[in-house]
C-alpha cells in the first residue's frame, strides 16, 4: 500500500477516535480522498476509452486483475449504496438525473459478481466520461455527509431493517461473491464505514487502477496515452 496514503489514513483514524481532534481527522480524510481522486482524474484524462476495458493482468482474485472501468464502477457504487441507502436512507445518485442511462451500465450492483467475459463486456459498454461524472458526484455527496458528521455519530449502528432495505434495493447481487457485503456493512458502526468504504477501500482500488495503468503503458508503449 502507498506509504503516504497509508500513513494519512492511519493518522485520520487516530484523530477521529478522539472528540477533541475529530474535526481535524475529517479534514485529513477529505484531503486523502482529494489526493486519491486526483489519480482517478489523471487516468480518465490521459487514457482513451478502449484502455478502460483491458485486462493486462488477466482475470483473477487480485484487485488489479480487473479493468479500470470496473474499478471505477465498483468503488463508487459501493460508496453510493452505503452513503445513501444505508446511512442517509435516501436516493442513490445512480438513480437521479438519468445517471444510469448516461453511464450505459447494464447492472446496478457493485459488480463483485462479474467475472471473465461478463466483466470485460460490462467494462466495454460503460461510458467512461459519464461514469467519471457519476464518481465525482458520489465523492462530492459523501464529502458533504462527512463534513456534517459529529463525533457522537461514530457509534451509530445498523439494524435488521437496514439489512432488509439494502437487500430490497437489489444493488447487491445475491451471488456468494457479493451478498456478504450486506452483513459486512451492517456489522460495522459508522466509524467502521469511514474506513471501509470511505477511505481504505479507495486506496485499495486506486492502487489497483494505477497498477493496471502502468501495465498497459508497459505493454503498449505510448498506445494508451492520449
Amino acid at each position: 500500500m502507498n506509504k503516504d496514503w497509508s500513513d494519512k489514513n492511519k493518522k485520520m483514524q487516530t484523530l477521529i477516535s478522539k472528540e477533541a481532534t475529530f474535526d481535524e481527522g475529517i479534514k485529513v480524510l477529505l484531503e486523502l480522498r482529494a489526493e486519491l481522486f486526483e489519480q482517478v482524474t489523471s487516468i480518465v484524462k490521459t487514457f482513451p476509452p478502449e484502455a478502460f476495458y483491458q485486462l493486462p493482468f488477466g482475470e483473477g482474485e487480485g484487485n488489479h486483475q480487473t479493468t479500470i472501468a470496473w474499478s471505477l464502477w465498483h468503488t463508487f457504487r459501493i460508496e453510493d449504496i452505503v452513503a445513501h441507502t444505508l446511512i442517509l436512507k435516501n436516493n442513490q445518485l445512480l438513480f437521479t438525473d438519468d445517471c444510469l442511462k448516461k453511464t450505459k451500465a447494464k447492472i446496478i450492483t457493485t459488480g463483485n459478481e462479474l467475472c471473465a467475459d461478463k466483466l470485460f463486456d460490462f467494462s466495454e459498454q460503460l461510458d467512461i466520461k459519464a461514469t467519471y461524472d457519476y464518481c465525482k458526484a458520489v465523492m462530492d455527496s459523501t464529502n458533504e455527509l462527512l463534513k456534517n458528521l459529529k463525533y457522537t455519530d461514530l457509534k451509530k449502528k445498523f439494524t435488521d431493517e437496514d439489512k432488509a432495505r439494502l437487500a430490497a434495493s437489489n444493488c447487491v447481487s445475491l451471488d456468494e461473491s457479493s451478498v456478504w457485503l450486506i452483513d459486512f456493512w451492517c456489522g460495522k458502526n459508522l466509524k467502521g464505514l469511514i474506513q471501509m468504504p470511505f477511505s481504505r477501500h479507495w486506496i485499495m482500488h486506486v492502487e489497483a487502477m494505477n497498477r493496471i495503468k502502468d501495465k498497459l503503458k508497459q505493454q503498449g508503449k505510448n498506445k494508451w496515452i492520449l
